[in-house]
Order: structure tokens, then C-alpha cells, then sequence
């Protein structure tokens, strides 16, 4: 029997995986940059965390969640979605006891069960930031920022930011009277009338043809911010302007979970059709308190690392230079092995990427391999070269060669690879 991945898994294999490495890495750079500390996060989490965490009328509850028990009939749930684990974490560990805002990054992969096409994947990978325990609206732009950094550090250009404010109690409580009136004067099926009674917002976010045709005449949840919501909105859109990120206000966006309060955003590439998000996140008043934390508010987003790539390569700007290896030495002979492994041995820790090609392969053959492999350098050592203490490095791009004696081999490779390091 020959065994394949499960479907709908994305799976990364070279050469592809050097680009989701870059992508990741590239998605991080900002992160770091920003002061968000690694939160190491288990794959799987108690099915109540989750229920009750992402909430009881989204798609990712009722339908998306691998769900399973345990040989100690626990229930368990692979992680759809990463804020709700992070915040469990930050609440059992006290991480939210000392200087706030707490800010942490997480990575890898996710799990939901849907149709697999192409952006929608039942493993996906993602990054995310959480920041905990501030209501500052630079925070929610900075927040942005960041994930407006990494995008644009990946050279996308086709993709706008769209924002929203899903306001506070208040604000959604005035909404939901006139939305429910609304609502109940719709034909719909009893699924649907179902997931309204919940959260009506959740019609928003219907991805049936007629329901959104039916929600363009729905009351909008802009309309109803209370006078602290709509400052709050105006002083984000402001640090945003003052970052010169530019914005599109989209007032129909809930995004799919339901914890969303306050400021909400997404990124939407134009080239990749119908799973054009990127990337998104938003504030979330009152889930830590609903998971069993304290009263305090935070504001986090993932970025899709799959749909990401995706996006970069549709726009031809997938960079994967920085994998190449800058040198491959080609020993021939017992002794010249020994010597091309001490070299290696001692170039690494300059950060320089060193191959060796073992398996006694023919010269002609191992510099067929290197062209073919991206290569930036190459040396061949035998037993001449051993005798004269002399060496050649070609350089494979230009063909261009420069001589060195062995005992300065290091310091000569050191200064011709600087370029490369990273």
C-alpha cells in the first residue's frame, strides 16, 4: 500500500518549502521587531475551550472543529484558530500579572474541517500576535502595522486593508433590536433563523449568494456606536493616516468568530479569488473574562503563511536567495574529505550556508548538481591541491575564479562570502 497525506493538508516539501520558510520568517521579522515574546502553544485543546471561547453560532463551532476523545473519554479538539489557546495559556501561567500590554507571537500549524480548494486547506499555517490588558487605539493601529509590515516587507502590492468597528455593549445592543426586527421579517430556513437568534451578526457573514443580497438592506453596526466607540474608531483611523497605512472601511465586516468587539480588520488580496484573505484580526473585550481570566480587554491578528505564499507567488515576488548555499566543496580523495570537513566545520559559524558533496561523486558531476541547485561558490580539493597548498574558487554565476592557499583558505572564503551572510 502506498500511503499519501490526508486531503486537504498543506504540505510543504523542497524546493517550495524554502518559500513557506520565507514567508514565515519574513511574517515574523516585524513581530520580533515589535516586542512580542514565543508562546509554544499545544495543537489540541479541551472542546469547552474552544465552544465556549470562539462561540456557539460560528461555522468553525458547529461545523469546522476535528473533534475527538481521548482513551480517557476527555473531549479534544484540534486548535481552529490560535487567539482563544494563547489567552488560556496567558490566563493559567499569570503571564497577564505584570506589565501590560502583554505581548506574545505564536506560530504553526491550524485545523479545520472544510472543503479543501485552493487557500482553503483542513491544516493550515498560520502567525499570530496577541497583545493583552490596553485600550489604547495606537495599539490596535500598531497592531496593524505589523501585519502591514509583513506583507509589504514580502513585496505585495495587490492587497488593500479593509476595517470596521464592531463597537462596544452598548453599541451592539442598540444594533441588535432593530437587526432582530429586521431579521425576523426575512424568509429563512430554520438553520439559519437558528444561528440569528445567537448572533444575528453572523448573517453578515453568510457566504450563500441570497442571504448576502437579502443583508445589503440590513442596519448596519456603524450606525450604532455610542459616542466612545465612534471616538475610539476615529482616533484608530487617525494612527492609521499617521502611519500612512492606507484603509478601506467596510461596514458589513464581522469576520468569522464571535469574539470580535471594537475594532476588526482584514487584508484581502486581489489575485486570489475567492479566499482572498490574508491575514485579519481585531479586539476582543470580554473573551478572557468568558474563558476564565480577568476583565481585561486585547487586540490580536493571524496571518494565513499558506495564502500568503500563494499571494506572493501570483505577484512573482516569492524571494528564496537567502537558501542558497554559498559554498560546496568537492573533496577527491580520503584526505581531502578530512579537509573539506574541518573547512565546513569552521565556515558554519560565520553563518555561511557550506555543503559537501559526499558519495565520491565525479567532479563533472557534482558541478552539474551545483549549477542546478543554486550555488554561489564552489571548490574542488585533491591531492594537487593538497601538495601545492593552492586552491581555486569558481564563482558559479560569472564563472570567475580566485586563487587561495589552504592555510588562508578561511579568512579568504570569510571575506569573498560576506555578502552572503545574513
Amino acid at each position: 500500500m502506498r500511503y499519501q497525506a490526508p486531503k486537504g493538508v498543506s504540505e510543504y516539501f523542497p524546493p517550495r518549502s524554502q518559500s513557506f520558510e520565507w514567508i514565515r520568517e519574513t511574517l515574523l521579522t516585524p513581530i520580533r521587531q515589535a516586542g512580542y515574546q514565543l508562546l509554544e502553544l499545544p495543537i489540541f485543546e479541551d472542546t469547552e475551550l474552544f465552544a465556549r471561547g470562539v462561540g456557539a453560532s460560528t461555522d468553525v463551532v458547529n461545523k469546522e472543529m476535528y473533534t475527538f476523545e481521548d482513551r480517557g473519554g476527555r473531549s479534544i479538539t484540534l486548535r481552529p484558530e490560535g487567539t482563544v489557546g494563547a489567552l488560556r495559556s496567558v490566563i493559567e501561567h499569570g503571564l497577564d500579572r505584570g506589565s501590560l500590554p502583554a505581548k506574545f507571537f505564536y506560530s504553526g500549524q491550524f485545523f479545520r474541517a472544510e472543503r479543501p480548494q485552493a487557500g482553503r486547506y483542513r491544516q493550515f499555517y498560520s502567525v499570530g500576535i496577541e497583545a493583552i490588558g490596553s485600550d489604547d487605539p495606537a495599539l490596535d493601529a500598531e497592531v496593524i502595522a505589523i501585519a502591514y509590515s509583513g506583507f509589504r516587507a514580502l513585496g505585495l502590492k495587490a492587497f488593500h486593508l479593509e476595517i470596521t468597528s464592531l463597537g462596544d455593549k452598548a453599541s451592539r445592543a442598540a444594533h441588535r433590536i432593530d437587526l432582530v426586527k429586521f431579521i425576523s421579517a426575512l424568509d429563512l430556513d430554520k438553520s439559519t433563523i437558528d444561528r440569528a437568534e445567537i448572533n444575528p451578526l453572523r448573517l453578515f457573514d453568510d457566504k450563500r449568494a441570497e442571504i448576502k443580497e437579502l443583508m445589503l438592506q440590513a442596519p448596519i453596526l456603524l450606525d450604532y456606536l455610542s459616542p466612545e466607540s465612534l471616538a475610539n474608531f476615529e482616533q484608530v483611523q487617525g494612527f492609521l493616516n499617521t502611519l500612512e497605512i492606507p484603509f478601506r472601511i467596510n461596514p458589513r465586516m464581522v469576520r468569522g468568530l464571535d469574539y470580535y468587539t471594537g475594532t476588526t480588520f482584514e487584508f484581502v488580496h486581489e489575485m486570489l479569488g475567492a479566499q482572498s484573505g490574508i491575514g485579519g484580526g481585531g479586539r476582543y473585550d470580554g473573551l478572557m473574562e468568558e474563558i476564565g481570566g480577568r476583565d481585561i480587554t486585547g487586540i490580536g491578528f493571524g496571518l494565513g503563511i499558506d495564502r500568503a505564499l500563494l499571494a506572493a507567488e501570483a505577484e512573482g515576488v516569492v524571494d528564496t536567495s537567502v537558501f542558497l548555499t554559498d559554498l560546496l566543496v568537492i573533496p577527491m580523495g580520503g584526505d581531502a574529505k578530512s579537509f573539506a570537513m574541518r573547512l565546513a566545520r569552521d565556515l558554519r559559524p560565520y553563518n555561511l550556508t557550506v555543503e559537501i558533496s559526499f558519495g565520491d561523486r565525479s567532479v563533472k558531476s557534482a558541478m552539474k548538481a551545483a549549477d542546478k541547485g543554486g550555488v554561489k561558490y564552489v571548490i574542488v580539493i585533491g591531492d594537487a591541491e593538497l601538495s601545492s597548498g593552492l586552491v581555486e574558487i569558481k564563482q558559479m554565476s560569472t564563472g570567475t575564479l580566485t586563487s587561495s592557499t589552504l592555510t588562508s583558505l578561511v579568512e579568504t572564503l570569510i571575506e569573498t562570502l560576506s555578502a552572503t551572510i545574513r
